[in-house]
C-alpha cells in the first residue's frame, strides 16, 4: 500500500484527514513519524503558498507522496484576520483557548449579525518534489458570542452555522464531515489522488 504522508503535527488536523481519506488504499502518515524532517516556515502570503511549502519541503525530505495543508479562519468584521495566523492568532505561545479569548475579545461590540465567518482550506498534493495540485474548499458561518460544544478542535466552538443553529463544537462530526471547509477540500483531494494512484 502507498503511503501518504500528511505534513502536519496537528492531531486533530490528522484525524479529520485519515477519517476523510478512509476509502483510498494509503497508509496515512504524518510528522509524528519523521522526527528528523526539516522545521516548516510558514512564511507564504496566502493559504495556498503555506500548503505548497509544506508539501514541497516534506516530500522532497521524504521522497514519499506528500500532502499539505493549510488553513484557517477569516472574520469580515476584522478584515479577514485571523486568516493565515489563525493558529498562532494570540501570540507566540498560541493556543487554542488563547485563540478564542481573543478572537471574542475583537469581536467584543459587534452583534452576531454583523460576525460572518468562513473557514478556508487549501490542500497541496506532491510526489517527493513534484507538485501534482492544489484543491481548496471553504465553509460559511458567524462566530458566536461564547464557547458552544467540546468537539472539533481550533476555533470550532465559536464557528456557527445557521443552518443547523449549532457550532462546529456542538455539530455531529459526521455532518462537519460533509460540510467543513476540510471535507470540501479532501473531496476534491480524493479525485486528484485517485487519477494519480491508477
Amino acid at each position: 500500500m502507498r503511503e501518504l504522508l500528511v505534513a502536519t503535527k496537528n492531531p486533530g488536523k490528522l484525524r479529520e484527514i485519515r477519517e476523510l481519506l478512509k476509502e483510498i488504499p494509503v497508509k496515512v502518515t504524518s510528522l509524528a513519524d519523521y522526527p528528523d524532517c526539516p522545521e516548516i516556515v510558514e512564511d507564504g502570503r496566502t493559504f495556498k503558498a503555506n500548503a505548497i511549502k509544506k508539501a514541497i519541503v516534506v516530500g522532497k525530505y521524504s521522497g514519499k507522496l506528500t500532502l499539505g495543508e493549510d488553513s484557517g479562519l477569516q472574520v469580515v468584521a476584522l478584515n479577514n484576520a485571523p486568516g493565515i495566523y489563525s493558529a498562532r492568532f494570540s501570540g507566540e505561545n498560541a493556543t487554542d483557548e488563547k485563540n478564542n479569548d481573543k478572537l471574542l475579545a475583537s469581536l467584543k461590540d459587534i452583534p452576531l449579525s454583523r460576525r460572518q465567518a468562513r473557514y478556508r482550506c487549501f490542500v497541496a498534493l506532491c510526489d517527493a518534489d513534484k507538485l501534482i495540485g492544489v484543491v481548496d474548499g471553504r465553509c460559511g458561518g458567524l462566530i458566536e458570542k461564547k464557547r458552544r460544544g467540546s468537539n472539533g478542535f481550533g476555533y470550532d466552538p465559536l464557528f456557527f452555522i445557521p443552518r443547523y443553529q449549532k457550532t462546529f463544537g456542538e455539530l455531529d462530526p459526521a455532518i462537519k464531515s460533509r460540510i467543513s471547509h476540510r471535507a470540501r477540500a479532501l473531496r476534491k483531494l480524493k479525485v486528484l489522488l485517485q487519477q494519480y494512484l491508477i
